[in-house]
């Protein structure tokens, strides 16, 4: 079984994200490419088991700048067959517009024919111990989604 990690990150805090996923993906002892948003293809997800996107929200809710590309590409993209799930990290402060990259995202890729795997995480600012437990439960629910298919 394989994944791909797909994040966008100004602060780290979403890197930080991805890592803690990528880890749980190779302790359950899936192949795993971790890349950046900006330096991906929508294409590329064709191919894996689980696509894992890891966005941030920027401003008033918007996307990532260097992901909308990819984002835009995913309205063209058949995953039939792929698992998708999305985690992101932003900051409470910002009230109603916490995180809206995760769910903007969910919406894109249920359009691909992708199965959803697990609800969206979403993360105030960097991973904590709590979060870290949340984000390994979110990565085994993906896999076990993936080994039904």
């Amino acid at each position: 079984m394989n994944a791909q990690v797909v994040y966008a990150t100004i602060t780290g805090n979403n890197e930080e994200v991805a890592d803690v996923i990528v880890e749980a993906l190779e302790s359950a002892e899936v192949s795993v490419t971790k890349t950046e948003i900006s330096q991906t293809e929508v294409d590329e997800l064709e191919s894996t088991d689980i696509a894992i996107i890891v966005p941030y929200t920027y401003d008033q809710g918007s996307l990532p700048d260097e992901g909308l590309d990819f984002f835009e590409d995913l309205a063209e993209a058949d995953l039939s067959g792929v698992v998708y799930g999305v985690a992101g990290s932003g900051d409470t402060y910002y009230l109603s517009d916490f995180c809206l990259a995760v769910p903007k995202f969910e919406t894109q890729l249920a359009q691909t024919n992708a199965i959803k795997g697990a609800e969206g995480v979403k993360i105030n600012l960097h991973p904590d111990e709590k979060d870290t437990i949340v984000l390994q439960a979110f990565t085994q629910k993906l896999i076990q989604v993936a080994k039904n298919q």
